[in-house]
């Protein structure tokens, strides 16, 4: 008898349907699994064998095959244990066939209880695309799946409740959709950095636009304070957002029980010592990477010419085209990657060249040396250069408090805002990821603009590329200042974050 139990797997960070097949036969007792499992899919049979067992149930003896198709599809984990115990409960007549509409998935204990899996929540998407109504996964991983609206979520506790529930004999209460309450932990706060009013005001436009940016400056400056406190002034992200980035989260075993949808926007911030795969994602099973783990948040790269140079240049095609494509002997897999870049260096090995104290001990071409660390092609695609200068005393030393970042954030949720209603059915969610198509209709200048932009792109030198940053940013200013036209004053802006006197 062959006895089919639907069941879900994941590639990237897809889910697709698995098919278990189970089918019981004569012959000499034995047990295999086929379908290009791992060795984590393998070694289910002894865990089924104990579960089957622990629950008082007979394991059946006979020879006992289980296919997993599609059969020409890798299948990982521990995800497929509770669908072959199902299925081989079914075909040896201990269980009445399972809903038509109904998929299992969950890793046993050798007592029979379920443990959490990840990835539930692209699994569970999936299983709302192909039709599927109910959805029966470890207790631990119900909230998670409820994020995937349509489907009926049943929490699963131990084998012995499941059978009572498809008996008919102690039904399981569905799993209530899980709603996000208010988050309590405060982010670090704008109100806390003395000074550097300019380099507020670049990372508000930054945060408005989703624009990279770039902060050098001597040690103590504050760069890393204020890049830390960027997503205090980010806008809300939207469900789809959070979605998103949520299946990232969920395959990397990164989600919280208790609250397992992504609200905030990530912060991620690796060590310099990080490898090229640690960023971009891979392995010999191919997981996210940190690009991949800040998806709609920030990628922040402290003491950036310390990092490997080929790490850094990983992230040259993802910043461009949002994703990030990684192949290996067993296939290609492509993650999402549509992050913001903010950087931080000092200007010298020392860190002190153009400080007022003149302490600086580095000679010029031990300074350009240390600049040439960061390649041009990746410095073109960060659109803002901005220099961090040393707070003054008089700054540290003042009484009134500094602009708080709610406030920062208001004015930047309406400017995101205008960009939603702007970027309305496109795709494209904010001035950064602007098409050229886009670029020249929505970033049109008058003639003094013009010949403001034909000046800054002779004098500084300005490639294709970094003229189109430069009109997003622009085009940002404007919203900033909810004006429809951008003016000479908002593309001289603009033009001032692409011109530090630091990296000639």
């Amino acid at each position: 008898m062959v006895v089919t139990v639907r069941s879900l797997g994941l590639s990237g960070i897809s889910g697709y349907e698995v098919s278990v097949e189970c089918f019981l036969s004569g012959g000499l007792p034995a047990f295999d699994v086929v379908g290009l499992p791992d060795a984590a899919v393998r070694e289910s049979r002894e865990r089924v064998r104990a579960a089957i067992k622990a629950c008082g149930a007979k394991f059946p003896v006979s020879r006992i095959t289980v296919n997993l198709a599609p059969a020409g599809q890798r299948k990982e984990g521990t995800v497929y244990d509770l669908p072959i115990l199902l299925g081989i409960l079914t075909a040896a007549e201990e269980l009445k066939p399972l809903p038509a509409d109904a998929a299992f998935l969950g890793e046993l204990s050798l007592t029979g209880a379920l443990r959490p899996v990840t990835g539930v929540l692209p699994m569970a998407l999936c299983a709302a695309r192909m039709g599927i109504r109910q959805l029966f996964v470890p207790a631990q991983n119900a909230p998670e799946a409820t994020l995937a609206q349509g489907i009926t979520v049943y929490p699963v506790e131990n084998i012995a409740q499941l059978v009572a529930h498809l008996t008919g004999d102690a039904p399981i209460r569905p799993q209530t959709p899980w709603t996000p309450s208010p988050v309590s932990q405060a982010l670090p706060d704008f109100a806390d950095v003395m000074g550097q009013e300019n380099v507020k005001r670049a990372l508000e436009v930054a945060a408005a636009g989703g624009h990279n940016v770039l902060l050098i400056g001597s040690p103590g400056s504050g760069k890393s304070m204020l890049a830390r406190r960027l997503p205090s002034i980010l806008p809300d992200m939207t469900r789809q957002e959070s979605l998103q980035t949520t299946e990232v989260y969920s395959v990397a075993g990164m989600t919280d029980p208790s609250h397992p949808l992504v609200t905030r926007r990530p912060f991620r911030s690796p060590h310099h010592t990080a490898s090229p795969v640690s960023l971009s994602g891979g392995g010999t099973v191919p997981r996210p990477g940190e690009i991949s783990l800040a998806h709609n948040g920030i990628l922040f790269l402290d003491e950036l010419p310390e990092f490997d140079k080929t790490a850094l240049e990983t992230l040259r095609q993802p910043l461009e085209d949002g994703v990030v494509t990684i192949t290996r002997v067993s296939g290609s897999l492509t993650l999402p990657s549509r992050f913001m870049l903010v950087c931080a260096m000092n200007p010298c090995r020392c860190g002190w060249y153009g400080h007022p104290s003149g302490r600086c001990t580095c000679s010029e071409s031990q300074v350009e040396s240390y600049m040439r660390r960061i390649s041009g092609p990746l410095l073109d695609r960060i659109d803002m250069h901005i220099e961090v200068p040393s707070v003054e005393y008089e700054a540290m030393r003042r009484k009134e408090k500094p602009e708080t970042s709610a406030q920062v954030r208001a004015r930047v949720n309406a400017a995101r805002e205008l960009q939603k209603q702007r970027f309305s059915g496109t795709g494209v969610s904010c001035n950064a990821y602007m098409t050229p198509a886009m670029i020249g209709q929505y970033c049109l200048l008058d003639a003094a603009g013009e010949r403001l932009m034909k000046g800054a792109f002779d004098r500084l030198g300005l490639t294709g590329r970094s003229h189109d940053r430069i009109l997003r940013m622009a085009r940002t200013i404007a919203d900033l200042d909810a004006s429809p036209d951008i003016q000479a004053a908002h593309l001289a802006e603009a033009i001032q974050y692409r011109s530090s006197t630091l990296l000639k």
